[in-house]
């Protein structure tokens, strides 16, 4: 009978997960909907990096459940995005020594 979860606590997280479930489908919409705006080549980039950096936090967050977790997680993911920031950064520094390239 009893599991350590009350049927409230279940109606909060199946409310918790609808919710982010929708606001991920709004964000496939508006991801689709940037897609036909113009607002020049680097800001478009910008924008779409945005709204999947937000629905990539909404995952991670509460499906992955990262926002209950301790701080060694966090510590890992803040490894991981200076890690792939710096990555990044090589790889666009490594496009402007072809010579021609980044024109």
């Amino acid at each position: 009978m009893g599991d350590g979860h009350s049927k409230e606590d279940i109606k909060k997280h199946i409310k918790l997960y609808i919710g982010i479930f929708i606001a991920l489908l709004i964000g496939t919409v508006l991801t689709v909907a940037a897609a036909y705006v113009d607002l020049g080549h680097k800001a478009n980039i910008a924008l779409a990096l945005f709204i999947a950096s937000v629905k990539a936090f909404l995952v991670a967050g509460f499906f992955m459940h990262l926002t209950t977790e301790k701080k060694t997680i966090y510590t890992i993911l803040v490894c991981t995005v200076i890690f792939f920031i710096g990555l990044m950064a090589l790889t666009i520094m490594a496009h402007y020594d072809v010579p021609g390239a980044g024109h």
